[in-house]
């Protein structure tokens, strides 16, 4: 019998031996040479592209599930991975197995060697590790074949490798300062990059954006004669009430108020990027002219779920992860340990990568929280604990700072801080709580 985990693990590792996803090169034209001598297979069905600082992997997540509750099958591309790279791409709602995996691989694996051997002989880097995976991602959709693809968009929009695909919707979370290196140093850059994913005749449906960033997407959405639908105008968010498992919201969609909708997905952030998922399904389907039944829109967002956003690995003492990696990703999660959380003081298990504002992370959740335990994730570009717990103490005091190297010590810090009442979060660091969801399973947390 085949060993699919283990020739995943090994395709996996010889993508990992290409150049990496924190150093993307700006260019598109290596992927859409891989994929013309594939046959173009991300023209073979739809596409709504999602793109933002924060909230893409969830907004994806629900406008695939709003999607496929209509009949559509559907693909779904998020990154990072948590745990297992099958995570990446998923088909009708599941990761693909680790036999399709390997099979839709071995089909693209001469192309991406022609592809390679091109690249070197004009003098430049073979495909990338993210270029890659995207021209495997494409592939599997045509092959299975799906109806419609979410694309998540890895970092900016212009020269991402998933810009080959045109969009039918372009959707943009809200636009905040990441990766500077890349997509430069202000709002408006940042904002202009990202546009990039906006073709002719598009869709572009954007949440609530600063006036820099949002006079970006109008002019580039103008240029390419696009339908503009933005957050405030043609939708809002109405209400957002907490409840048991997450919270109801009432939406004012473009073709009609939604109410009583549950959502399995704490924090009002989440709300803004479930109405945000709203209008650009109806866009998708209709531009805006149909409503979404309420059977389908309950069915689907009360059962998606994002995993490493505001999720609980366990419940004594109560610990919950969450992905935010930067400013603002804290910043809504110390909204939502403000106002969703039913925690009366709540303690950081904090790990961030050294490309990272720690800065802007520590200062944003410092207000809300009881007190930091710092250490690091496996990653060779993480912080170094006394580092972290330096800057930390710097900001908040010492007497609010810990540190412990390695998560599991740290988790066995925090257990000892927490009382009747009290939760642990643990944050900072996608590799960090992928690494802490694999122990919860490991070691049978409740």
């Amino acid at each position: 019998m085949t060993d699919f985990r283990a020739e995943v693990q090994e395709i996996f590792e010889s993508l990992v031996g290409r150049i990496g996803e924190r150093s993307p090169q700006p260019r598109l034209h290596a992927t859409r040479k891989a994929v013309e001598y594939l046959g173009n297979p991300q023209q073979m069905y739809g596409i709504v592209h999602v793109t933002g600082t924060n909230g893409k992997t969830s907004t994806a997540r629900m406008i695939e599930a709003m999607l496929r509750a209509h009949g559509l099958r559907t693909g779904l591309m998020t990154s990072p991975h948590l745990q297992w790279v099958n995570e990446r791409i998923v088909i009708d709602g599941k990761p693909i197995t680790d036999e399709v995996f390997v099979n839709n691989w071995r089909d693209i694996e001469p192309y991406i060697a022609l592809v390679d051997a091109d690249l070197i002989e004009q003098g430049e880097a073979r495909l990338t590790y993210f270029e890659t995976l995207t021209v495997l991602t494409l592939s599997a959709f045509a092959d299975a074949p799906v109806d419609v693809a979410v694309l998540e968009v890895g970092m900016g929009g212009e020269w991402d490798s998933t810009n080959v695909a045109d969009a039918d919707v372009a959707v943009f979370t809200p636009i905040g300062i990441d990766h500077t290196e890349f997509l430069g140093g202000t709002l408006a850059e940042i904002a202009r990059t990202k546009a990039g994913i906006i073709k002719p005749g598009s869709i572009v449906v954007t949440s609530s954006q600063s006036p820099e960033a949002l006079a970006e997407l109008v002019s580039a959405a103008a240029v390419e004669e696009s339908v503009f639908v933005a957050e405030g105008d043609q939708f809002e968010l109405l209400a957002a009430t907490s409840a048991v498992g997450g919270q109801v919201i009432e939406v004012r969609g473009r073709a009609t108020i939604y109410r009583d909708v549950p959502v399995t997905l704490h924090g009002r952030h989440q709300a803004h990027n479930a109405a945000l998922a709203i209008a650009a399904v109806e866009s998708f389907l209709g531009n805006g002219t149909r409503p979404i039944p309420d059977e389908i829109l309950s069915v689907a967002l009360s059962a998606v779920t994002s995993p490493g956003r505001l999720q609980y690995l366990s419940s004594n003492p109560p610990i919950i992860v969450d992905a935010a990696h930067n400013p603002h990703g804290a910043t809504a999660l110390a909204a939502a340990i403000l106002d969703d959380l039913p925690f009366a003081r709540v303690w950081v298990v904090l790990g961030v990568l050294a490309d990272k504002d720690a800065r802007g992370i520590i200062e944003a959740l410092d207000p809300v929280v009881a007190g930091f335990i710092c250490t690091e994730s496996t990653s060779d570009r993480a912080v170094p604990t006394d580092e972290l717990v330096e800057l930390a103490a710097s900001i908040v005091g010492a007497d609010r700072v810990q540190g412990e190297p390695g998560l599991a010590y740290a988790l066995e810090t925090a257990r000892t801080l927490v009382e009747p009442g009290d939760a642990i979060m643990v944050t900072g660091s996608i590799t960090l709580v992928g690494e802490a969801i694999a122990l919860s399973k490991t070691e049978n947390w409740t």
